[in-house]
């Protein structure tokens, strides 16, 4: 499905992160739908290595791009000798998904290397090149702030949230000094969907409720989770906006969720009709404080400058999904 009338055809793309679960959809969009477009992918891949709090430090996989026929790089947004590798293309599309998007990890200066400093690199790329950019923020930008969440009303609360904040900020002052650029940062909200296994622990409860249901357990879920609800977001609904944001009506920062929050019971409920299972629900106390209990994309500014409409409900876009989640746990116990 092509989500509006850009021709990516004959034009050089490139896509840091692309081995990892939104780099990778992009990836094969413009494969399958412009055969003629000239893909770079620019992703660290991952290592053995981990962050203190056990998760891995990346998780791009090459299991994401079988199929793939583009240009793949592998290397480290930190590194000056890697970036210089971009220096031989021009670019006409730059989509930065790439980050350390670990919530819980608190090495502040890790994060802020790796997702701050490097986003002036990229910035100023895409005004060497004349490119437009679209680059993931997110909303751990909100932290706890009430729902709907709006832009402008930002106030993160973990290093993450914080260095998404400072691209935000970044991303605005450079739009005020080069109003010929096209730069659109994309708040994700919740988003489930193909080619998010390889997240790990940080995947979505989708996906992760799916494989404890497959395996033949109970869904397990924190007391209360009828009331713990979320904007989850599809992953085909992402692919949209990121290319509605290569031709925006004005640049700038929007959100990117449904409007419509979900509790995590919903999740499970969904996934057990749909497996045909009956197994209940197991529920424990949440072990984490400053939990939020509810976020809500208010997405008035994506539909006015950018022209996104999701166009999946939880039931539809779980009911898409069901194959690969199966796909994916069959995969995994062999």
């Amino acid at each position: 499905m092509k989500y509006n009338d850009i021709d990516f055809n004959n034009k050089t793309i490139l896509i840091t992160g692309g081995a990892g679960f939104i780099g990778s959809n992009l990836a094969f969009y413009f494969q399958e739908n412009f055969p003629s477009a000239h893909i770079v992918i620019f992703d660290i891949f991952r290592s053995e290595k981990t962050f203190s709090n056990g998760n891995l430090q990346s998780f791009g996989h090459y299991k994401n791009l079988i199929g793939f026929h583009g240009d793949i790089i592998c290397g480290d947004l930190n590194s000056q000798q890697d970036m210089k590798q971009l220096d031989t293309y021009a670019f006409d599309h730059i989509f930065h998904q790439a980050a350390i998007s670990d919530t819980r990890v608190y090495d502040q200066e890790i994060i802020m290397q790796t997702n701050v400093n490097s986003f002036y690199a990229i910035l100023e790329m895409a005004k060497k090149d004349n490119a437009s950019l679209v680059y993931a923020s997110s909303a751990a930008t909100y932290g706890s702030q009430p729902s709907p969440q709006t832009v402008g009303k930002e106030a993160p609360e973990n290093p993450y949230g914080f260095s998404k904040y400072a691209m935000d900020q970044i991303a605005h002052r450079y739009i005020r000094e080069n109003p010929d650029m096209n730069i659109v940062g994309l708040k994700y909200f919740n988003v489930y969907g193909a080619r998010e296994f390889f997240k790990d622990k940080t995947s979505s409860t989708v996906i992760q409720f799916g494989h404890q249901i497959l395996a033949g357990k109970t869904p397990r879920l924190f007391e209360g989770s009828d009331e713990i609800v979320r904007d989850f977001v599809y992953i085909k609904d992402v692919l949209q906006a990121n290319i509605k944001a290569c031709n925006p009506k004005k640049s700038g920062v929007y959100n990117v969720g449904t409007s419509k929050p979900r509790s995590f019971q919903d999740i499970a409920d969904i996934l057990q009709k749909e497996l045909d299972t009956d197994y209940g629900t197991d529920y424990f106390p949440n072990p984490f404080t400053g939990y939020q209990m509810h976020t809500q994309a208010d997405t008035s500014t994506s539909k006015e400058f950018l022209d996104y409409e999701p166009q999946w409900e939880l039931e539809e876009g779980i009911q898409d999904y069901l194959s690969e989640i199966i796909r994916m746990y069959e995969e995994e116990v062999k």
